[in-house]
């Protein structure tokens, strides 16, 4: 990707490339807007996404719109729980664009590179883990809640309803 800065001038000539007027304020190049389009490079390669819900997907990025929304193809979940991942065969994958909380190429030279904390495991296996490790989390919160509460603290509500 280019690095371009406020100095540098819009590409010369064509009917779209109007010059700013002399004195005006500076004006940025079309190359540096931050849309959708900036999806462009990304098409036909091999992306990880990560989700607002924390979802991992890993696919092939075959086409986008103008709001972001992406299709993947030969996507596959991926979930991580403690040193343990299992990875779902999902296939063409529709993400809508507001969902998408951080995207990256991948490597295809490290792309089969697992460290080695990480061991493989099934799906069911590590979605068992995962709720286990839920429910822990759930369980530590409300002791910590409880200890802030009598500290004095006003504690948010974990989402339960409160009668």
């Amino acid at each position: 990707m280019e690095n371009l800065s406020l100095q540098d001038l819009p590409p010369a000539g064509g009917p779209n490339h109007a010059q700013p007027p002399a004195g005006g304020p500076p004006q940025l190049p079309p190359q540096m807007f931050t849309t959708a389009a900036q999806l462009l490079d990304l098409t036909d390669k091999k992306l990880v996404l990560v989700l607002r819900d924390g979802r991992k997907l890993i696919g092939v990025l075959r086409s986008w719109d103008q709001f972001a929304n992406l299709v993947l193809q030969d996507t596959v979940e991926r979930t991580f729980v403690q040193d343990v991942y299992s990875d779902i065969v999902r296939g063409v994958y529709l993400v809508r664009g507001e969902n998408v909380l951080l995207l990256g190429e991948i490597d295809l030279d490290k792309d089969d590179y697992v460290p080695e904390q990480f061991r493989k495991v099934s799906a069911e296996e590590a979605h068992a883990m995962k709720v286990k490790e839920a429910k822990e989390k759930k369980h530590t919160d409300k002791a910590k809640a409880k200890n802030l509460q009598s500290l004095g603290f006003e504690v948010e509500h974990t989402g339960e309803i409160l009668f």
